[in-house]
């Protein structure tokens, strides 16, 4: 029940109550008194039932208007106020080693200004396979984590978007690499081959439905397995997998190339990384 349509129900019970009262003074009829008896009861009984939903309501209003806060176990984008877990556990049929939240930032249109998701890093950074000095760069430090162990990229829409323009994003984004590799000479005939078929997978795992607002979509880098049979592999949780050393590795790459994809999640993650190694 609405406050308005509430007071309005009061308000009209109040003048039937006066109403009835003066009739009876007027016309003193003798069976008044037995309509005043039962008519007493019902208005204090409608006053009081609506008193309770009203204080109901009210008490549901304060609730749902409490601030959201975030505890030692969360962090916050700055730019759009998504929590991001500081501890990310994916969920597998073989168990997987917890990730820590590395960076966050926030994904724009540059020529509109307009946020379109934010993106969070994190990485298993207790892999013993991690052997980098703390007096490397940042960039070193988050290319040799890309390329040495497990990833995840969790992206949390800030707004109604579809997958397809999600997609068309990644792809954009991992031919521009596939170009600036070839100019400069790092991608060998081979590789650019065998970068196609995980390619056309990427195109087509993605459904051409919509993806809510605050729903996240986690974004798995495997571990290399040291198996050149075995290939590394994205994970697009609920919705499929691209086999692909290149593709696998370029697409989290990407993020931290020259500005990156989102210059405060790079930021933020070379940031964290200064005092990073051994």
């Amino acid at each position: 029940m609405s406050r308005a349509l509430a007071l309005s129900l009061l308000s009209a019970v109040s003048r039937y109550s006066r109403l009835h009262t003066i009739a009876a003074r007027q016309f003193n009829f003798a069976a008044v008194r037995p309509t005043r008896s039962f008519a007493r009861p019902f208005v204090w009984g409608t006053v009081s039932v609506l008193s309770a939903a009203l204080l109901l309501q009210s008490a549901s209003t304060i609730h749902l208007d409490a601030p959201a806060t975030v505890g030692d176990e969360f962090e916050s984008d700055p730019a759009t106020s998504i929590h991001f877990p500081k501890t990310l556990r994916i969920p597998s049929k073989s168990p997987l080693p917890a990730h820590s939240l590395v960076g966050t930032g926030v994904r724009t249109v540059s020529f509109l200004g307009v946020k379109v998701y934010s993106v969070a890093f994190y990485a298993d950074l207790q892999n013993p396979k991690l052997n980098i000095s703390v007096t490397a760069t940042p960039q070193e430090k988050v290319e040799h984590i890309i390329r040495n162990t497990s990833c995840v990229l969790r992206i949390v829409p800030t707004r109604n978007t579809s997958y397809s323009h999600l997609r068309d994003g990644f792809v954009r984004a991992l031919t521009a690499r596939l170009q600036t590799a070839k100019s400069r000479g790092k991608l060998s005939p081979a590789t650019e081959s065998a970068a196609q078929s995980p390619l056309r997978q990427l195109k087509s795992i993605f459904p051409t439905t919509a993806i809510a607002k605050g729903h996240p979509l986690d974004i798995h880098l495997t571990a290399p397995t040291g198996d050149p049979d075995q290939p590394r592999s994205l994970v697009f949780l609920d919705l499929g997998v691209v086999e692909g050393d290149w593709v696998a590795e370029e697409f989290v790459l990407a993020y931290f190339e020259g500005d990156g994809i989102s210059p405060p999640l790079k930021r933020s993650t070379l940031e964290r990384l200064k005092t990073f190694g051994k």
